[in-house]
């Protein structure tokens, strides 16, 4: 977990977890910071345990930390965040010693971990479902208030 602990160290990261933390301060809904990243991490390794154990969990824990850190720049300018996390990641990654397929990995598995596509097999796949089961609909107080169309009201779904 060498580079996953490296990109949690790298200024870029950094500064782009420090840029949602304050645009998010009076958010109402589910926040994007360090905790969802590694609800993400956590819940995307075990369902790879559970499964076919496909994914390095350093690899699944590096896409689970960068799957969202373009958010600050969605709030500012309306850019998808997906895009902007996969074009920061890119930058990160070789930095922290991730080479060019691990890179192509990661950074499929941000660009579709917002879309029904992410249902792929393999680490989008695992991203994908995490990044939806991290979410605590069933006891958030704003639930009846939110729009997001994939709701979590269960343990699991």
């Amino acid at each position: 977990m060498v580079r996953a602990n490296a990109v949690l160290g790298h200024p870029q990261f950094i500064t782009a977890l420090e840029s949602t933390k304050k645009l998010e301060k009076n958010r109402v809904f589910c926040g994007h910071g360090i905790e969802h990243m590694l609800d993400v991490a956590r819940i995307a390794f075990a369902l790879n345990v559970e499964t076919a154990k496909t994914a390095d969990k350093e690899i699944i824990y590096t896409a689970a930390l960068l799957h969202d850190i373009g958010r600050g720049r969605q709030y500012l300018d309306g850019t998808p965040h997906e895009r902007e996390s996969a074009r920061i990641a890119a930058e990160i990654l070789p930095e922290c010693g991730f080479d060019e397929s691990e890179t192509a990995q990661i950074l499929e598995a941000i660009l579709s971990h917002r879309t029904r596509s992410g249902e792929k097999p393999g680490l989008p796949g695992l991203i994908y479902r995490a990044d939806k089961l991290s979410r605590l609909c069933f006891y958030c107080e704003a639930e009846a208030q939110c729009d997001w169309e994939v709701k979590n009201l269960a343990l699991e779904w």
